[in-house]
């Protein structure tokens, strides 16, 4: 099976191109137990998200001084494949992932701000096609961003592969078994600095600029859709307890004001 169609304008197998991104959902505020969550849908992946803290070091023999400690905890449910999984957690493939996972979110996070304590983050995939990793840390940035934790910029992650000469954006778990190398970038667009950068196999230097390239304006249309899912959540948190009608009046007093001064200033003249 080939990766793009030969009829329909190059077409891959889910109908989208090259460049697109599969759809995403998101929500903030999942979970009313822990201090911020997330829920995010990339295609066909599925992932929660909890974060709790920031609090004081349980482990007093870890010794944090000037830096928060940030503990990551990556898991896929047991039916999050087609193939039912005897071990969510704690074997060697999650450990990497996790420690990548932190590693990730740790260019981020503003560490200084929180000395001698704690952050803890959890993220489960409830449903696998691909780019699992790059699902786990945008939802863990929007539980972060729920949490309050000060960060420097997002940190999200997109993935890109080739077909023949064409570059592909945002791959599924077909395109991963079916396709060729697998770049999955981890980045903090504003800035765009990459936190962490990984690929499957070996990938011809030539073509590398292309792949990354394209992974890198994944990650910045990424971005786009978190910042405006952020607001419109903001938004409505705002409405519910009531500072939204108070933000418009403060806008409306605003506004008077200035047409009070300028009148003022009409009569000086």
């Amino acid at each position: 099976m080939d990766l793009l169609t030969e009829y329909g304008g190059g077409l891959r197998n889910d109908g989208r191109r090259g460049h697109e991104l599969r759809k995403i959902r998101c929500r903030l505020g999942v979970f009313s137990q822990s201090d911020g969550s997330a829920y995010i849908e990339q295609g066909n992946t599925k992932v929660l998200a909890a974060v709790y803290g920031p609090r004081p070091v349980r482990n007093k023999s870890i010794k944090v001084h000037g830096s928060v400690l940030i503990n990551f905890q990556y898991s896929m449910a047991v039916f999050s494949t087609g193939e039912r999984k005897t071990r969510p957690r704690g074997d060697r493939k999650t450990s990497e992932i996790s420690l990548q996972l932190r590693q990730a979110v740790s260019a981020a996070i503003m560490s200084e701000v929180h000395p001698r304590s704690q952050i803890d983050i959890f993220v489960e995939v409830l449903q696998a096609d691909g780019g699992n990793f790059c699902a786990c840390v945008n939802a863990a940035t929007l539980a972060l961003i729920d949490a309050g934790i000060p960060m420097r910029e997002y940190v999200v992650a997109c993935s890109a592969s080739l077909a023949g000469d064409t570059p592909l954006v945002d791959i599924s778990h077909l395109e991963e078994t079916l396709g060729g190398p697998n770049l999955t970038v981890a980045a903090l667009p504003l800035s765009g600095k990459v936190a962490v950068m990984e690929l499957s196999q070996k990938l011809h230097l030539d073509h590398l600029p292309r792949v990354l390239d394209c992974a890198l304006k994944g990650c910045a249309d990424i971005h786009a859709i978190l910042d405006t899912a952020i607001k419109q959540h903001l938004i409505k948190v705002a409405g519910a307890r009531g500072l939204g009608r108070k933000f418009q009046l403060g806008q409306l007093t605003g506004k008077k004001k200035e047409e009070e001064s300028k009148d003022v200033e009409m009569i000086t003249l």
